[in-house]
C-alpha cells in the first residue's frame, strides 16, 4: 500500500506520542524526553524527510 506512512501514523501515533503514552508524562514512568526530544527543542531526535 502507498499509504504505510499514514497508517502507522494513525494506528499507533507519532513518536512524541507513544513516547508520552509509553514512558513519558503520560505513564506511571513520566519519564522526561530529555535527548529524545527533537533537535529543534534540545535533543538528538531528527528524522529525515521520506521520498
Amino acid at each position: 500500500r502507498d499509504d504505510w506512512g499514514y497508517q502507522v501514523v494513525k494506528q499507533v501515533g507519532n513518536y512524541g506520542e507513544s513516547f508520552e503514552r509509553t514512558v513519558g508524562k503520560g505513564s506511571p514512568l513520566e519519564i522526561a524526553r530529555g535527548v529524545n526530544a527533537l533537535w529543534n527543542a534540545g535533543g538528538f531526535m531528527y528524522a529525515p524527510p521520506i521520498r
